[in-house]
Parts: C-alpha cells; structure tokens; sequence
C-alpha cells in the first residue's frame, strides 16, 4: 500500500475512528482478571495513541511531500549505482554530444497535481544515479504552431526531506502557471523535477562525492540530456533555469554559480549558501566540500563573474541573509534579486513557498528574455539592488514588484 496513496489515508481514518469507538463500547464491559483487564485497556489506548499519530503525520507528509514511499520514509532507498571520479566539471571527460541518443519509456504520474504529469525511470550514464523525473509540458508544447519550436525548461528541485513531486502537489505549480503560460503572461516552460533524495537518510547536497554520489552531475548533466534527448528543449544555458525551495534552493544557486554554461537563471526561496545549514548534508562533511559547494564562495572567488541571474527569497534567519550576502559580493555580469518575506508570511513551509511560485516564474520570463521575444539581460546589466522603501519592499514581500519597477522606483 501506497505511503502517499489514498487507500492508506482512508484506511487510517477508519482505524482512527475504531480506535476511539473502543474503548466508548469496551471499556467498562470488559471481564476476566484485574490484570488482563488493564492490559486490554492499555492496548486500546495505545492503539489510539498510535492510529492518531499515524494519520496526522500522513496528512502533514501528503501536504509537504516530505517522503515519497516507504523506502524513503524508512531510510532504505538508494538510488547510486556508482560514483566515479568525474573531474572538475563533472562529466568524466566524456564529449556529451557524442553521446547517442536514448528514448526513455514515460508513463502518467499519479498523485494529487499530477495531472498531465509523466514520469520515467532514468540511468544516469555519466552520473551512476538510477531515479525517477517528473515532466510536464506546457500548453502550447502540442500546438501545430509550435510544431518546431524549442521550449525554455526550469528544473525543480525539492527540498530535504521531499518529493519529486512536491512541485506539482504541494506548491500548485501547473495549477498556478498552466493559465498565466496560455495567456502569454509566463513563458511556456517545460518542468522537469528529478528526484533529489539519493542516498537514505542524507542530503546529498547536489555535490559530487567521489564513491559516494554524483549528485551535481545528476542534476546538471544526466537530466539535460535527457531532457534534450526527448523533448523539444532549447538547449544551452540560455534556455534552461533552476529553482528549488529550502535545501533545494541551496542546490538551485550552487548549480547556477558553478554551471554557467548549463543554466542561465535561478530561483531559491528559503535557501543556504553554507551547506551546514542542512545538518545532514554530506557536503558539509567536511571544509573542503563546504567551500567547494558553498555558493557564495564560489561567487566570491570565481575568476570571471558568471552569467547568471539569481533570485533569492527569504524571511530574517531563513534565507533573506543568505540572498543578501551573495547580492553584496556579484559583480556584472552577475545579477542578484532579492525579495524580503516578513515573518508573519508564515514558517518554513510550502504555505510559505507556494504564493512565490508565480512571482518567481515571471521573474524568469523577464529575466531569460522570454516575454515578447524580448532579448536577454544585457551582459553588463549590474546586479539588481535590494529595496529599502517601504512601499517597494512591501511589493517585493508579495512578489508582485517586478526587478524593473523596484529599479524605477529607487
């Protein structure tokens, strides 16, 4: 039985409802020894006990997409089949484009938002990650007119613990861009959301770990050419953006800063630079994997800014720091966006990252030059400043002001 299915969620209703039945029926019609009696009763109330806690962490599991199935609720998942040493770029030496083509086999997803959804099984033949990605098209993807167009793709990323599909159930995405996407409001992005959690009961912290995880090349190598294998994606990092919330939006910048060459734009709502902000992180392990997948160190000593455009939404202590830190140190052709959230906006939650969903993907559009077939951010554009006016950053707590009217308004 499903973790997340349905019949599960009604068959904990149902226990919980007989749990506490029971004892009403039970409790003062028992006989036999004080001892027995007792015990039956004890029995009872543990099972109310247990059958309560059960259903309530389903309900808040099924509402966050923290695990996805048993095995990643149990911590005996793993999905690496191997981790070569892969270099410095994470590919091994291989020429990707030499690579020939394969057709992966896709089927409908299942789940609550999953609608329209396919899923494949995907063999990492760079990475040694076997795991399953989630892909959706959008509207115009099967529209004559477009018959031989190619489509900008955002990668979504999960946070630690959570689901592939938490994108799709948790946050509303397809629920909340299909509309804005056929009215020409957002551009026609394909989702791609690969699984994040590799290894049981750890991060993975999209780092490579030689014997370990190749969770960067995953990400950043595996997953575009899939993508590019089988679907009508632009390809190069004009085209492609990444985004991701808590862990994941840590993951989302660190991919961006370090593969200016595969991505052009990326979204973290609630990240970390330092990847000891997720105690369970394997890379922050040790200081050498911490400054090796830290962000704003990469920023800070890259020898050419790369070009790439990030957008960092935060509460104080959850996030907003972390954008401010990297906002300070870019330099062009590096842009930094970054949208304070107010405490009373709620805590670290998909309540909290779902109203950024819209916001976030317009940005993009504007951004990557995709609205209007407007070109790109110029290379010498300088990075986007955070509000201090009251009125400006109120918009920007509700992610309606966009990058070009906060910089009219300072």
């Amino acid at each position: 039985m499903s973790l997340t299915g349905t019949a599960f969620l009604y068959t904990l209703i149902v226990l919980s409802v007989v749990a506490v039945v029971l004892p009403l029926v039970l409790w003062s019609r028992l006989r036999g020894p004080r001892v027995l009696r007792a015990a039956a009763r004890l029995l009872m109330v543990v099972f109310a006990q247990g059958t309560a806690v059960a259903l309530v962490f389903v309900l808040v599991n099924n509402q966050n997409s923290l695990y996805d199935n048993w095995a990643d609720l149990l911590g005996t998942g793993d999905h690496v089949q191997q981790a070569a040493n892969l270099g410095a770029d994470g590919t091994g030496g291989i020429a990707l484009k030499r690579l020939p083509k394969v057709h992966q086999r896709f089927t409908d997803a299942s789940g609550p938002g999953m609608s329209d959804v396919r899923v494949t099984q995907l063999k990492g033949r760079i990475s040694g990650v076997d795991a399953e990605i989630y892909v959706w098209l959008p509207p115009q993807y099967g529209r004559p007119a477009y018959r031989h167009h190619k489509f900008p793709v955002v990668e979504l990323l999960s946070g630690y613990p959570g689901s592939a599909k938490a994108w799709f159930g948790s946050l509303h995405a397809v629920n909340q861009l299909e509309p804005l996407m056929r009215e020409g409001k957002v551009a026609p992005f394909i989702l791609v959301a690969p699984r994040m959690n590799l290894l049981a009961g750890v991060d993975t912290g999209c780092a490579n770990i030689t014997g370990t995880v190749n969770a960067d090349t995953w990400l950043s190598v595996d997953v575009p050419k899939m993508v590019d294998d089988n679907f009508r994606a632009q390809v190069g990092p004009a085209g492609w953006a990444v985004a991701g919330y808590s862990a994941g939006g840590h993951c989302a910048t660190k991919l961006a800063v370090a593969h200016p060459d595969r991505y052009r734009a990326a979204v973290s709502m609630s990240g970390y630079n330092d990847p000891i902000g997720e105690r369970n992180s394997l890379a922050a392990e040790t200081p050498a994997l911490r400054r090796a997948n830290n962000p704003y160190v990469l920023l800070r000593e890259a020898r050419t800014p790369p070009a790439v455009a990030l957008y960092e939404s935060g509460q104080p202590g959850d996030g907003y720091e972390a954008g401010v830190g990297l906002e300070q140190i870019a330099k062009a052709p590096t842009t930094v966006h970054v949208v304070y959230i107010p405490k009373s906006a709620g805590g670290h939650n998909m309540a909290l990252w779902r109203p950024q969903v819209v916001p976030a993907f317009r940005w993009l559009t504007e951004e990557m030059g995709l609205l209007h077939g407007r070109a790109g951010a110029a290379a010498g554009a300088t990075p986007h400043a955070r509000s201090s006016a009251g009125s400006t950053r109120a918009e920007l707590a509700s992610g309606t002001a966009s990058p070009a009217t906060a910089a009219r308004r300072r």
